[in-house]
């Protein structure tokens, strides 16, 4: 398998050398077993003789890839399930894909990997080679989807060849994980990546890129009093959840339409209930369609946060944010659940999600204005990022009308990467109004729609979210510290 696709690809390749590396997915464990952090003691990762886990197997296609690519899948020696798709028409260069979520569930999902190759089908229309990994356990830790997301790039190399351009995508928290990618990996003037294409990323970092949803849990619970109830076990706000409650997601929506009746028609809601959705609404400014979700993700993944990754340790704070927008703003101030960071929680939240802005290569964003979930304010943030670290030259922003999230137009997609790999391979930096523009060509094949807004630029991330007085000046890391971040049980996101 693996010799016809590399000899396939010298071919394709002229005088350029692809020489399929000896080895398998084994030597792949132990060259990341150097550059990768040390997984914490308790981590769900595979036990040693888990490297011995055979390379990728060829499998049929997801059906918007079927007879367009050959497929393949297996489990790395992290325990990481991944999908690969190599097209028959291979332009030799590939695509790693990092996932949003972060899902929550306890092991790796065999099947995300599977599902985003068809949902990510048009990077294989394009002529990439795709590979993404499912991550080796559900759960919040950028540096560990960063690694795993690393660690199939390299296993793609011993597997089918050196591409000839790498570029990693992420989109959502996939963002983030991609921006860490770059970051971490691909920084230096000789890394192994080509560009990052960023797609609706939250990409304010942890430490403030959820404030929002902080701000949510403490203002939803000012008003509800149903989570918990007064007569059940109490607990700080900032835990989500306590860590042995048995809610689901189910009943955490009984409980939010109990309190606004957010599901029904407005006609159909109480007084109290009509009054409690307005001021939760205008104090927090989420959009009532995507209320439950970052209510969700303010329970059960602070839970995670909090409980699993910080072995019970606080990282958020919302101590001195004055809110308003209420019908009474000074009984909501002085009423509202108030509590401050742990330092080292914030500390090691920071350190494993936030971003730099040290890349050294092309960084291409595109991002929905109307984003109901990841507020386009994320890439003002993202930007100060850069120019702080004076990266800005690496990075084009565009934005378009559109107003989701999870998925955004195919033909928008398709030319994003195809000026990202021009600006790779011919070093002359894109403008949003070009990528605008050549969008057109593009739709004619997938007809999905071009909604570039060229001028537009966000505010800064404090325009939308309340800015924590004194900033985030979090105590540094030592390199004794930094060291043994990942080593250590409970310090650190431990992968």
């Amino acid at each position: 398998m693996t010799g016809r696709i590399a000899s396939g690809f010298r071919r394709r390749s002229g005088n350029r050398r692809h020489h399929l590396r000896a080895g398998t997915v084994a030597a792949i464990a132990g060259l990341v077993a150097c550059a990768l952090p040390v997984p914490a003691s308790g981590s769900t990762v595979p036990p040693a003789s888990a490297a011995a886990r055979p390379g990728p197997t060829s499998t049929v296609c997801p059906t918007k890839v079927t007879g367009k690519a050959t497929c393949y899948t297996g489990q790395d020696s992290n325990g990481a399930y991944y999908a690969i798709a190599v097209p028959k028409t291979w332009n030799g260069s590939l695509v790693v894909h990092a996932h949003g979520g972060p899902d929550l569930g306890t092991g790796s999902d065999p099947d995300r990997s599977v599902d985003d190759l068809n949902r990510w089908a048009v990077m294989v229309d394009e002529g990439y080679a795709w590979a993404g990994s499912s991550y080796r356990r559900g759960g919040y830790g950028t540096r560990m989807a960063a690694a795993d997301t690393e660690h199939l790039r390299r296993l793609f190399v011993t597997e089918f060849g050196k591409p000839r351009r790498t570029f990693v995508h992420g989109q959502s928290w996939g963002g983030d994980v991609a921006a860490k990618v770059v970051e971490t990996y691909g920084a230096g003037k000789h890394g192994p990546y080509d560009g990052a294409l960023l797609t609706s990323g939250v990409l304010g970092g942890g430490s403030r890129g959820y404030d929002y949803r902080v701000d949510l849990r403490v203002v939803y619970q000012y008003y509800c009093r149903n989570h918990p109830r007064p007569d059940e076990a109490q607990y700080p706000l900032w835990e989500g959840l306590r860590a042995d409650s048995a809610m689901t997601a189910t009943g955490l929506r009984a409980r939010l339409q109990e309190c606004t009746g957010y599901a029904s028609e407005p006609k159909e809601r109480t007084g109290a209930q009509q009054r409690n959705l307005d001021d939760i609404l205008s104090v927090t400014k989420i959009p009532e369609r995507t209320l439950e979700s970052h209510l969700r993700f303010a329970t059960f993944t602070f839970r995670d946060i909090v409980h699993i990754r910080l072995g019970g340790r606080n990282p958020f704070s919302n101590q001195g944010v004055r809110y308003s927008g209420s019908h009474d703003d000074r009984a909501l101030n002085a009423g509202v659940e108030r509590f401050s960071a742990d330092p080292s929680a914030a500390r090691d939240l920071s350190y494993d999600s936030d971003l730099t802005g040290e890349v050294t290569i092309p960084v291409l964003t595109m991002h929905a204005i109307d984003d109901p979930t990841a507020f386009v304010e994320h890439e003002a943030a993202y930007r100060a990022a850069l120019q702080g670290a004076h990266r800005e030259r690496n990075l084009v922003q565009t934005f378009t009308r559109e107003s989701e999230h999870s998925e955004l137009s195919d033909s928008e997609y398709a030319d994003s990467i195809s000026a990202l790999d021009a600006w790779a391979r011919t070093g002359k930096k894109p403008t949003a109004p070009a990528i605008a523009a050549s969008c057109a060509t593009f739709d004619r094949t997938y007809s999905t729609g071009c909604f570039y807004d060229p001028a537009f630029s966000p505010h800064a991330y404090a325009s939308r979210v309340n800015p924590r007085p004194g900033g985030l000046r979090w105590p540094a890391m030592t390199a004794t510290q930094e060291k043994s971040w990942s080593r250590i049980d409970g310090v650190g996101i431990a992968p």
